[in-house]
C-alpha cells in the first residue's frame, strides 16, 4: 500500500499535465475524466472513501458530461 500512493500521485501529477497539454477540447475532457478517476483512487487509497465517491461521481462523471454537452451546444450554435 505505501508504493502505491506515490505511483497514484505521480500518475495524477502526469494526467494533470496532459489536461493542460492538450489543445482540443473534446479530448481534454476525456483526459480530464481520467484525472478524476486517478484522484477517486488516490483519496480511496487514503482510506477516504466518501470524498472518493463524490470525486468518482462528479470529477470523473457529471462535470465532464455538462463540459461535453456545453461543447456540442456551441458547435450546434455555430452552425
Amino acid at each position: 500500500m505505501s508504493a502505491l500512493i506515490p505511483a497514484l500521485y505521480i500518475l495524477a501529477a502526469l494526467a494533470a499535465i496532459a489536461v493542460v497539454a492538450t489543445r482540443r477540447p473534446a479530448l481534454q475532457v476525456f483526459v480530464f475524466s481520467f484525472l478524476g478517476l486517478v484522484e477517486a483512487l488516490l483519496f480511496l487509497a487514503l482510506r477516504a472513501p466518501d470524498v472518493a465517491l463524490a470525486q468518482l461521481a462528479v470529477g470523473s462523471v457529471i462535470l465532464p458530461l455538462m463540459i461535453l454537452v456545453t461543447l456540442a451546444r456551441m458547435n450546434r450554435s455555430q452552425r
